[in-house]
């Protein structure tokens, strides 16, 4: 298994709620009306350290749309899905955008303190 390389994201961000990784700013909110299964959940216009699972599609509130779900890269827990594609013309704003999940996230205001999520290890570190 390779490193993980981790981007920090600099101003107001939403984080995942297990680990406090980052995954989006709060200046890349495209909606704050989405809804998922677990209740609210933002658009957003980028995200950062996701892995994204296999493209399926996800009959929506919206239409159908080819979706991907999101997993923190550190933690592994799902936060939300990625708009692949849209059938319905009027929604084709949605691909390639990100949803996260509220339930799943933090914000800076939400977040406790925590100690450094990603210690630092060398090369002789990894097992």
């Amino acid at each position: 298994m390779g490193r993980i390389f981790v981007v920090d994201l600099e101003g107001k961000s939403y984080r995942c709620k297990f680990c406090k990784t980052h995954l989006a700013l709060a200046d890349h909110i495209v909606s704050q009306q989405f809804h998922s299964r677990r209740g609210n959940a933002y658009l957003f216009q980028k995200a950062v350290n996701l892995n994204n699972g296999s493209h399926e599609e996800r009959e929506m509130i919206s239409g159908v749309h080819t979706v991907a779900d999101c997993f923190c890269c550190c933690c592994g827990k799902i936060v939300g899905w990625k708009y692949v594609a849209a059938t319905d013309a009027s929604q084709k704003y949605k691909e390639g955008k990100y949803v996260l999940e509220r339930a799943q996230v933090v914000d800076g205001a939400d977040s406790e303190l925590c100690v450094d999520s990603h210690p630092a290890s060398s090369d002789g570190d990894e097992v």
